[in-house]
């Protein structure tokens, strides 16, 4: 359809008009995420994990892209908003398939692929959930990352209880945004620029995480800590 990549898009509740800076806060926001890339790479300095400096960069490409939605407001600006997002959710599966669970690359690969289907499968049943709308999309990723730590909870007790508090934390970031429309009348500013501040917060920790993971090798298959 012609023009329909700039098709204008408001779906927050700061937002009241189509100017660039109709979303000063949500756009504002956008920055934990490039501070949270910043202190990632600092910490990483040496680390000799190319995986994660590749997570920190997408994080910094999240807030970039993020940014661009929330002042441009327009269908391409979605989709470099929610484009690296995917990204870091793919890159992770793979690292923590590889590195947590001690998989081949080949099936680290594979269980990257096992997302769509898994996230085709899924999202439909959390669009059920009355309230949830849009972040219907970003359910399934909390849920996942959970499985990953119960996985580990014996073989790799430490990353376990870290991948716990990002999916909890992702589960407090996705209320945030689910809550933004229906408060709009009571916060005219909404609560999307919550989830922007914890989700940073949470994408930096789950690199943080993986750092972790990283000097504190696995302990043998079945050995709990």
């Amino acid at each position: 359809m012609e023009g329909s990549w700039t098709t204008a898009v408001d779906g927050y509740c700061e937002r009241l008009d189509p100017g660039f800076w109709a979303e000063p806060v949500n756009a504002a926001t956008n920055a934990a995420f490039l501070i949270a890339a910043a202190i990632m790479a600092w910490r990483l300095r040496g680390a000799h994990l190319p995986l994660a400096n590749i997570l920190t960069a997408i994080l910094a490409l999240i807030g970039i892209g993020s940014f661009l939605f929330h002042t441009f407001a327009e269908r391409w600006a979605g989709l470099a908003d929610t484009l690296p997002i995917l990204l870091f959710i793919l890159a992770y599966i793979y690292a923590a398939t590889r590195d947590y669970l001690g998989a081949r690359p080949f099936w680290a690969a594979a269980a990257v692929l096992g997302f769509f289907p898994y996230a085709a499968a899924t999202v439909p049943l959390f669009a059920l959930v009355p309230g949830l709308g849009s972040s219907a999309g970003y359910a399934p990723v909390p849920v996942l990352i959970a499985a990953y730590a119960v996985i580990l909870r014996h073989r790799a007790p430490a990353t376990a209880r870290g991948l716990a508090i990002g999916a909890g934390l992702l589960v407090l970031s996705l209320t945030f945004r689910t809550l933004d429309e229906p408060l709009c009348a009571a916060l005219p500013l909404g609560t999307h620029f919550l989830w922007h501040i914890l989700n940073a917060v949470m994408l930096g920790w789950m690199i943080e995480v993986y750092r972790r993971h990283g000097r504190a090798p696995l302990a043998p298959a079945g050995q709990s800590s």
